[in-house]
Order: C-alpha cells, then sequence, then structure tokens
C-alpha cells in the first residue's frame, strides 16, 4: 500500500504537463522558431506596406415616431405581455427595419453610383467608376503580395473558377411576357456585384431599441470619399423613411391636386361663359337667352362650390403630408476621419505572433509526434485486448 501511494504522485506528474521539459524543447529548436518567426516577420512586413488604408466613419440620429397612432395598442399590449415596440402599425416604419433598408440592393446601388472625391481624381466619381479605372490598381509590390496570396491561399478558387469557366451574361428578355409591361427585375453584373459586397461589408446601421437611437458606420478608403458616402447613405435613409411614410398621404395628396386643377379649370370655363352671356344679353334680352344664362349659372354655382371644398381639402392634405414627414435629429454628425481606422504595427504584431506560435507548434510537434502516436498504438492495442 505504501509503494503505490508514493508512486501514485509519480505517475501523475508523468501523466501531467512537464512546463521545464516544454522550455527545454523550445530552447533546443529556437533556431527554428526563430526562422519562422523572421519568415513571418518579413510577410508581416509586406502585408503591412502594401495594406490599404481604412476609415471609418460614424453618425447617431434619433428618428421622431409619432407615437400617438400606436400610444393605445402599445398600453393594451403591454397588459397582455406582448411588446408592439417593434411592430409596424399603420404607417409607422419601426426603426428595426432600418438596417434592411441599407442592406438593400437598390440603395446600396444608388451609393455605388454617387460621385464621390477621391485624392487621385480631379473630379468626382463613382465607387463603380473608380474601381474599374487604373487609380485603383495596386502597386508593384502590393500586386505581387495579392499574386501570392491568390496562387497560394486562394489557388483552390482560382482552380474551380478555371474548371467552372467563364459565366455568360445574363441578358433580360425584350417583347411581351410576364413583366414587359410591369416592373422588371434588378439586373447585377459582375462587376456591380463586386462593389455591392464591399458596400455590404462597409456601410451598416446598428439599432438601440433601449436608448431609442441609430448609429451609421461607414468605412471608406480615403478621408474625404468616407465622409462623404456616410452623408450621402444618411441623407438616402433619410429619404427612403420619409417615402414610406409619406407615401399614403401623398398619394392623396396628387389625388386631390388633380381633382382640384381640373375644377378649377372648370369652373373658370362655366365663368367666362356666364360673362359672355351676360354681356350679350344686356342690349336684347330673350326667354333663351336667360335660360342658357340660368343654366350656366346652376353649373357654376355647384362648380364654384366644389372647388371651395376641394381647396379645402387640398391644404388639409398638404397639411397631413407634412405631419407624417418624420423628423430625424443627429445627436453626431458625420466628421472626416483624420487618422486610419486599420493600424499597420497591429498588422506586423499579429504576423509575427502568428509566425512565432507556428514555430513553437513546429518544434513541440516533432517532440510529442512519437509519443501520441505511441500513446495512440497502446490505446489500441488495449481496445483489441479488451474485445478479445
Amino acid at each position: 500500500m505504501d509503494e503505490n501511494r508514493n508512486n501514485m504522485p509519480l505517475e501523475q506528474e508523468e501523466e501531467g504537463i512537464d512546463i521545464m521539459a516544454l522550455v527545454k524543447s523550445l530552447w533546443e529548436g529556437r533556431k527554428t522558431v526563430i526562422i519562422w518567426t523572421s519568415v513571418f516577420i518579413v510577410l508581416g512586413l509586406i502585408a503591412a506596406l502594401t495594406m490599404k488604408r481604412s476609415y471609418a466613419v460614424s453618425t447617431v440620429m434619433v428618428p421622431q415616431l409619432n407615437s400617438s397612432k400606436t400610444s393605445s395598442l402599445s398600453s393594451l399590449a403591454s397588459l397582455a405581455g406582448f411588446d408592439l415596440g417593434s411592430v409596424n402599425t399603420g404607417s409607422e416604419l419601426s426603426p428595426l427595419i432600418y438596417p434592411q433598408i441599407v442592406s438593400s440592393v437598390p440603395f446600396r446601388k444608388e451609393l455605388m453610383y454617387t460621385p464621390l472625391h477621391y485624392s487621385k481624381c480631379d473630379t468626382a466619381i463613382s465607387m463603380f467608376d473608380y474601381a474599374l479605372s487604373d487609380y485603383a490598381k495596386p502597386s508593384a509590390v502590393g500586386a505581387v503580395f495579392q499574386g501570392l496570396i491568390k496562387y497560394t491561399i486562394g489557388l483552390p478558387g482560382v482552380i474551380l473558377k478555371a474548371i467552372r469557366g467563364e459565366k455568360e451574361p445574363i441578358v433580360l428578355p425584350e417583347g411581351e411576357g410576364a413583366g414587359s409591361n410591369g416592373p422588371k427585375p434588378l439586373l447585377i453584373s459582375d462587376d456591380e456585384d463586386k462593389i455591392l459586397k464591399v458596400l455590404a461589408e462597409n456601410v451598416s446601421l446598428a439599432v438601440d431599441k433601449k436608448e431609442g437611437y441609430v448609429t451609421l458606420n461607414v468605412k471608406g478608403s480615403e478621408p474625404i470619399q468616407t465622409a462623404e458616402l456616410a452623408m450621402k447613405a444618411q441623407q438616402l435613409l433619410q429619404d427612403e423613411i420619409t417615402r414610406f411614410r409619406v407615401e399614403k398621404s401623398q398619394s392623396e395628396l396628387d389625388y386631390i391636386q388633380a381633382r382640384y386643377d381640373e375644377i378649377k379649370a372648370e369652373t373658370e370655363s362655366y365663368q367666362e361663359q356666364l360673362a359672355r352671356i351676360t354681356d350679350r344679353s344686356q342690349s336684347v334680352t330673350n326667354t333663351r337667352d336667360r335660360i342658357e344664362r340660368d343654366r350656366i349659372q346652376t353649373k357654376y354655382t355647384m362648380s364654384s362650390s366644389i372647388y371651395s371644398e376641394l381647396a379645402k381639402q387640398l391644404e388639409q392634405s398638404k397639411m397631413q403630408v407634412k405631419k407624417d414627414t418624420p423628423v430625424f435629429t443627429v445627436i453626431q454628425p458625420v466628421a472626416v476621419p483624420t487618422k486610419p481606422a486599420n493600424s499597420r504595427a497591429k498588422t506586423l504584431i499579429v504576423w509575427t505572433f502568428f509566425g512565432g506560435i507556428l514555430g513553437c507548434g513546429i518544434v513541440l510537434g516533432k517532440q510529442y509526434m512519437p509519443k501520441l502516436k505511441e500513446m495512440f498504438a497502446q490505446a489500441g492495442e488495449t481496445e483489441e485486448k479488451a474485445e478479445s
């Protein structure tokens, strides 16, 4: 019994991790660690020097929602244990839908073709045109590094693309058929799809349900270009929300405006006819002129009454459109960034750390791989004996 007790700590020490043995192994294989760390330091320097600068802009807005329509429903629902704060009631658009607007294809496509100012261009140019121009091409070192990454890490993708071949462009059919007279689906080219994916990563919207504000985050390659892109995204978001909110009232306003113009022209026509027959009947008055004047007078009176009523409704509709137009309070306006969001020093540190970890893993793997193989072999033999 005493011997077994004395041997238990020794067995536990052998089964455990010997820190000193690990340190000794790393010291003996320090050349391997230094070589791999040096290699990744060089790669990190290349990655840091060829890295494209990225700038970030954030703007905070508070949408002023009309809560009078939903207050009664929300209070009743809260008593039953339901939360209607995120439910679209009537013409209200929940702020939780705003990120879906920002991530939609029409929204990003509008941003893609917005003229922006780049330092290499004399005039404003869209992101799509800039990406296809010679200004966006990397430097010689950057091109070599991208080629190295493409044919090492990205080699499987290159092989798959070569096997699949070039895709034929999609062309919408013309002439009669479904959708020929109505709206047509969006057709996105390969070049546009690349820019849309970049915008999907660089333009995002976060909603704080508790505090009730939204944060628009935008990333770009240059300070001025990033700020202008954020301003356009902010304005476009406000326009889209306003369009949704005033869509119904604006439709009513357009209808009343068209009817108002018709009645106005009709009333003025009756007024001119009444004036002509009145002037004509001043010299000679007969029964026919009197009957015609009374008939035109009756039409003019009815048209004038409708015209006055439509004028009131027109003013009410204009007021309703202004009432439904949402107001956005900008808490944090867009500012031109002064420092890049990504750091070359951090990139170099990450590559160096990865190289050191890889070197240590190779040294320890060479030492402990035979022991692991032996351990697995013994485990297999034990299972075979137990089965037999």
